[in-house]
């Protein structure tokens, strides 16, 4: 091989390192750069807030009617503030009223949506669609579907439903 050929083919490669050190930097200074993102945070913080109300709201639309007093504790576990309080103001009528009924639902919320989160105050609101079927002490059963606003706190304990209210459909 000639020396001229020897010169061009350890100048590529050399050009070939050099290209690939410096991607193997900017890339690393970019992933290292993304990880402390206040962006990419807030959208952490978003997407738990909206897990932790798809939860809770599936809870608080979810009803044993054979076992009503343990599915009053979950209602109540997974609220805060003032709906946790009102639940537990509630409980014991409550409790009376679903334990003669006996029915049972269940909750499951088809889709949702964060509306307003602010990290710093730790609150959070978000819109969701529920489809509840409902179960009768008989066996009858029927499907619901329903919307609801929800507000949030966060919580020691992470996000919880600190209000939840029933958004009407607007009549077409």
């Amino acid at each position: 091989m000639s020396e001229g050929k020897v010169m061009r083919r350890r100048s590529a490669w050399a050009a070939a390192l050099l290209a690939g050190a410096l991607f193997c930097g900017i890339s690393g200074w970019t992933y290292a750069h993304t990880r402390a993102d206040d962006d990419l945070a807030y959208a952490r913080e978003r997407d738990s807030a909206l897990d932790a109300a798809r939860q809770h709201i599936a809870v608080l639309n979810t009803m044993d009617g054979e076992h009503v007093r343990a599915s009053l504790r979950a209602w109540t576990k997974a609220a805060d503030g003032p709906l946790a309080d009102e639940l537990r103001r509630t409980g014991d009528d409550s409790a009376k009223v679903l334990e003669q009924e006996g029915t049972s639902t269940r909750g499951t919320v088809t889709d949702a949506a964060v509306i307003a989160l602010d990290t710093r105050a730790g609150t959070a609101k978000v819109i969701a669609t529920v489809r509840v079927e409902v179960t009768e002490r008989t066996g009858k059963s029927t499907t619901d579907r329903k919307r609801f606003e929800a507000g949030l706190d966060d919580t020691e304990a992470g996000w919880k439903l600190s209000s939840l209210s029933a958004v009407p459909v607007a009549a077409e």
